[in-house]
């Protein structure tokens, strides 16, 4: 969904994007960008969540370093726009009015009388499809949510934006000062590896977390909408995504290895393995590597609470995937017992690994797919597809990928102690800690 958000922005003249995101999600958005050949502005790593207001925050502070006069398009990365060309009609009507300082949002023509959704009461008329904005409106009980479909001056909030970033940041400052404050002291804080922005992290924590609709959005008297009417969904839970693709006969999305007999109204997604079901109505069924959730079809937002009993359990799940990304490409844990582990190696053309030993581990490499320069200790040597080498426990090594295709290796690791943390870097082209 990031890359559909990225890609549904080709149509418009627009600067190399900036990518606001968790410290721990670098490698898998600079991999998302990399399959999309799209050299980022800048990635911003939040070292914590703060919500939306910071996260716009950050990159207008960025963006103005190099030009005072920029203008942000905020788009958030889980939302289905299926008329791109009506998106980018849209941006155009508002982009007359975001030059003028005027802070623009995205409101929704709603097709039915949604609870879900916040909603924008639109103002007096400013020129085609584009509105003063009178106020929001919170999520609303089916009634009231009719009536305002009934009156015709509701849109739904999209809660996408266009806005000049100096504008937005005045906004702020007179809005909820102690954000912009603390932001701007982990800007000027910040430490730049590459196209990686990292702000200041102590006086980030001190940043009030709050959301752009209720540090700025609903308060400030410069704010406009415009009309959008383009297939718009906020994909917020699994039940969004059944709404919107293509259902069987029964009213059942399946995608994956699946097989549904006598179900009805249920969306099942595998990713890895078989799902069977039978005999079962209006669940969500998703099988991933990680772990498999089943819910009722209208209780998928209380997957909340799920998470919040997966943190207070200190469970890995609530953090890491099983496919870790990183610079030079990902790997990915098979098999994990007490004393052995085998994970799946990828190393993206032209990449290598850091110069590393280990204190608790030796590793047997197998190549399943392309060509492997390996070095251990003194040796440098290559290998080809089915065949193998053995580092030592303690020996200095490094795996790089000197070919043109993705190369795949399994390793299987074997000792008394195989956590990550086991890893003593000598040389790494990434600048990761030595």
């Amino acid at each position: 969904m990031l890359q559909e958000t990225l890609r549904r922005t080709v149509g418009l003249a627009a600067n190399p994007p900036l990518v606001v995101c968790n410290e721990e999600h670098r490698f898998m958005v600079a991999e998302q960008l990399r399959q999309l050949n799209v050299q980022a502005g800048g990635l911003i790593l939040e070292p914590q969540g703060r919500n939306t207001a910071p996260a716009v925050a950050l990159a207008a502070l960025h963006a103005v370093r190099s030009d005072p006069e920029a203008i942000l398009l905020v788009l958030p990365a889980d939302h289905i726009i299926k008329d791109v060309d009506d998106f980018v009609a849209a941006v155009g009507r508002a982009l007359p009015l975001a030059s003028q300082g005027r802070l623009m949002t995205f409101g929704v023509v709603p097709t039915a009388p949604e609870t879900g959704y916040g909603y924008i009461k639109c103002g007096a008329a400013l020129a085609d499809d584009l509105y003063d904005l009178e106020r929001f409106v919170e999520k609303p009980d089916v009634v009231t949510a009719q009536s305002y479909l009934d009156s015709g001056g509701y849109l739904w909030n999209s809660g996408m934006f266009l806005l000049r970033a100096q504008s937005f940041l005045d906004e702020l400052g007179e809005l909820a000062p102690g954000i912009l404050s603390s932001c701007k002291e982990a800007m000027h804080d910040a430490t730049v590896d590459s196209y990686f922005v990292r702000p200041g992290a102590e006086a980030f924590a001190r940043c009030p977390s709050d959301s752009i609709d209720y540090a700025v959005m609903e308060k400030t008297n410069v704010g406009a909408v415009v009309s959008l009417n383009c297939g718009w969904s906020d994909v917020g839970a699994w039940s969004a995504l059944w709404e919107v693709e293509e259902r069987d006969a029964e009213g059942n999305v399946c995608r994956g290895d699946v097989i549904a007999d006598n179900c009805r109204g249920s969306y099942f997604r595998s990713d890895s393995r078989l799902i069977a079901a039978t005999g079962v109505d209006n669940l969500v069924v998703v099988e991933t590597t990680d772990a498999i959730l089943v819910a009722d079809r209208g209780k998928v937002q209380d997957v909340k609470r799920i998470v919040n009993l997966l943190k207070q359990q200190q469970r890995t799940e609530v953090s890491l995937h099983r496919r870790v990304y990183r610079p030079w490409g990902s790997y990915e844990s098979l098999v994990s017992s007490e004393r052995f582990q085998v994970k799946r190696i990828v190393v993206t053309p032209g990449q290598r690994l850091s110069l590393q030993m280990h204190h608790h581990r030796a590793e047997h490499w197998i190549v399943v797919k392309g060509t492997a320069e390996v070095t251990c200790e003194d040796k440098v040597f290559m290998l080809a597809e089915d065949q193998s080498t053995y580092i030592p426990l303690g020996h200095k090594h490094r795996l790089a990928n000197p070919g043109h295709i993705p190369l795949e290796i399994i390793e299987v690791q074997t000792g008394a102690y195989l956590g990550e943390d086991d890893i003593v870097r000598f040389e790494d082209v990434y600048g990761r800690s030595q």
